[in-house]
């Protein structure tokens, strides 16, 4: 059985050395990270299941490509074992979907609907579903701090991020049965949830925050900036004000916590120019940065004081950046990453044991740590161009790549997954299908960025490959994905909808949050894929009776935004889904009452995400964020290949949970609503 505490120095440590050198190398360019020829195989001989999670890889192009010969290693396991679509979750969320895999159940199980909930005792403000933060009960204030003082008699409480995720997740299981997991980036389980039994580690992924709390926020500086500094969706802006060719900048870290009415840290840095040389140094915190235009740093480490009142010492927290200099002159421009939370020195837990990600990083060096590591709001905000999103975009997948090469190197047996995100949000930026309109590209430019997209698949097929090569005969391996895709051209505003035929009021309210009347709205929408009824004992200014009123109003709605049509006669909607039919379990309190379920080219637009109304109730999507998933979720299945036979003739997430048991000699427990894909 694996030995779930500190590893022995892998035999390998010669090649794992270079791995780490190879990626303090970066800023000099240099090639792929990843080792994949490197053949270690686990010599052990206990049950081996490893599955590799491929967020958002699509049934429909992964098929057309086998058949094309493309994607000859995953053909080839699809001959040997199984290749099908795999139901997804209702709606095709990816924190919902992930939770279906984690539960082996719907989101009845596990409380997550959406990626945005609402605390109706607030009405609707909202929160990311998948974890909230629950603030300090009690302190200790000591002139402009508080102190939160956690031992008797005070015991004071300090504000907590919670893991918002219910039920049991399928590895409890394994982990009391003495058998050893490890995930690498799993999605929806920040902060990770504890093991109780020592078997089990993780590292969390899609939901781990940056060191500013946010899910990204880049700080790009630029001569051309705004007078003041800007906050914009993920990311600030300011202005570089050259003196002599050198600029004093200010990074923006993580809040001081210590304070009262907590304010960021800054810490100073220099930019200095060469015009002769087209390249500029920067000076942070000791270190020297040579770049020239198009040239990325290493990793570099800022280090955050957190100054308390005089007589407690400064606490420290570490964060990790890299700089991207766009252009040195003449309008000198400067991106840096948002501010990762430091695997060797974490600040606070993102992994389970808490130690495993130094361990990981004692050997990898300094790595992406936060949930979302492609930057698609540089991108979206016009900070990055394609090929600087493509680039920044490579930049994580080596790094997955190298990471995947330590899990494998350093597996034995046991349940080994591993994550890629790549597919998903290179694909919201590249993916173009068809011969439509693209939003903001011309046709030939579509079809070169859609060609990414296939590159992509062709590189993770190779994975696949240096995988079953390696375990084929000794290990069931699935590769799985949550969702597909879809184009993304039209936008439909579910708040201007309910505006317009007299639901929510007034006629001239442009945002739920600010200007709306609830006394006289009786419907809104909230999240990409949730409309919400106003109701009365449920939400704080709640106007619609339940039993009978509620009844008629949701009947009602679902028979008008199933017959919504586009100005050419195009269906907007395929389904509108009652949340009280389509969810089972005890976890369905803070579910909407109707999910929205959209055609293939159509999705929630932007603005009623958060709550907004535009004039149009129909748009075009202007972003660069051109295809999306969060439509109904027959329109976007995930897919299955296993190397064992699918038995199932229409396997969905929820089986996975109880497949992976029943591999290990595991029955399925009785809250999983799923079944064994291996049998009939």
């Amino acid at each position: 059985m694996t030995d779930t505490g500190p590893r022995k120095p892998s035999r390998r440590t010669v090649l794992k050395t270079a791995a780490a050198a190879t990626l303090g190398a970066a800023s000099l360019g240099a090639a792929s990270y990843w080792l994949g020829s490197v053949s270690r195989v686990s010599r052990s001989v206990g049950k081996k299941v490893i599955v590799i999670g491929i967020d958002g890889m699509d049934p429909r192009l992964t098929a057309q490509m086998m058949k094309e010969g493309q994607l000859p290693h995953l053909a080839r396991m699809s001959s040997r074992g199984g290749f099908s679509k795999l139901g997804t979750s209702v709606p095709p969320q990816s924190p919902v979907a992930w939770a279906n895999f984690i539960n082996g159940a719907g989101p009845g199980s596990h409380g997550i609907f959406d990626f945005i909930h609402r605390h109706p005792h607030e009405q609707c403000a909202p929160y990311y579903s998948a974890a909230d933060t629950v603030p300090a009960v009690g302190g200790w204030e000591v002139g402009e701090h508080q102190l939160q003082l956690d031992f008797w008699p005070f015991l004071h409480k300090p504000a907590e991020t919670v893991l918002q995720r219910q039920g049991t997740p399928f590895w409890d299981y394994l982990d009391k049965a003495g058998i050893a997991t490890t995930f690498y980036d799993l999605p929806a389980n920040y902060p990770p949830s504890p093991s109780q039994y020592g078997h089990h580690r993780c590292l969390s992924g899609m939901g781990t925050p940056d060191m500013l709390g946010s899910y990204g926020t880049y700080q790009y500086f630029s001569e051309d900036g705004p007078q003041r500094p800007l906050d914009e969706a993920g990311g600030k802006r300011s202005k570089l004000r050259f003196i002599t060719d050198t600029a004093n900048c200010k990074l923006v870290g993580p809040d001081n916590t210590l304070l009262k009415r907590p304010l960021p840290v800054t810490i100073e840095f220099q930019v200095h120019r060469d015009r002769s040389a087209n390249a500029v140094v920067i000076e942070i915190q000791g270190q020297k940065i040579l770049l020239k235009p198009g040239q990325w740093s290493s990793w570099t480490r800022v280090d955050f004081p957190l100054a308390g009142p005089s007589f407690v010492p400064t606490q420290h927290a570490s964060g990790i950046c890299r700089f991207l200099l766009l252009e040195a002159t003449p309008n000198c421009r400067l991106y840096v990453s948002p501010i990762n939370i430091d695997p060797a020195n974490p600040a606070v837990k993102i992994s389970e044991p808490p130690e495993f990600i130094s361990q990981v990083s004692k050997d990898l060096g300094l790595f992406y740590t936060a949930g979302f590591q492609e930057d698609h709001k540089a991108r979206t905000n016009g900070v990055f161009r394609d090929d600087e999103f493509l680039k920044q975009a490579s930049l994580v997948l080596e790094e997955r790549l190298a990471l995947l090469e330590y899990a494998v190197e350093n597996y034995d047996d046991g349940l080994l997954f591993f994550y890629f995100s790549s597919s998903d949000l290179q694909s919201h930026m590249f993916w173009w299908d068809s011969d439509e309109r693209h939003p903001t590209r011309s046709a030939p430019e579509a079809q070169s960025m859609y060609a990414h997209v296939k590159h992509l698949y062709r590189k993770l097929d190779e994975v696949i490959g240096d995988l079953e090569e390696r375990y084929g005969g000794r290990a069931t391996i699935m590769v799985m994905s949550d969702h597909g895709f879809a184009n993304f051209g039209r936008q439909f505003n579910l708040n201007s909808w309910l505006r317009e035929f007299g639901y929510l009021n007034p006629a001239e309210c442009t945002s739920i949050m600010e200007d709306v009347d609830w006394s006289q709205t009786r419907a809104y929408g909230l999240g990409i894929n949730g409309l919400y009824l106003n109701l009365k004992g449920r939400e704080r200014d709640g106007i619609v009776e339940p039993g009978e009123e509620r009844e008629t109003l949701l009947k009602e709605l679902v028979t008008r935004l199933e017959a919504v049509k586009d100005f050419d006669g195009t269906p907007v909607i395929r389904g509108v889904y009652r949340s009280d039919q389509i969810y089972s379990g005890d976890a369905t309190a803070m579910a909407p009452d109707l999910i929205i379920g959209y055609h293939r080219g159509y999705r929630a637009s932007w603005d009623t995400c958060l709550g907004g109304l535009t004039k149009d109730v129909l748009l075009d999507n202007d972003s660069a964020w051109s295809a999306d998933h969060c439509t109904d979720a027959l329109e976007v299945p995930g897919l299955l290949c296993c190397n064992q036979t699918i038995r199932s003739a229409d396997p969905s997430l929820i089986d996975l949970a109880p497949s992976i048991l029943e591999e290990f000699g595991l029955p399925t427990p009785t809250p999983m609503t799923g079944r064994s894909i291996f049998t009939r």
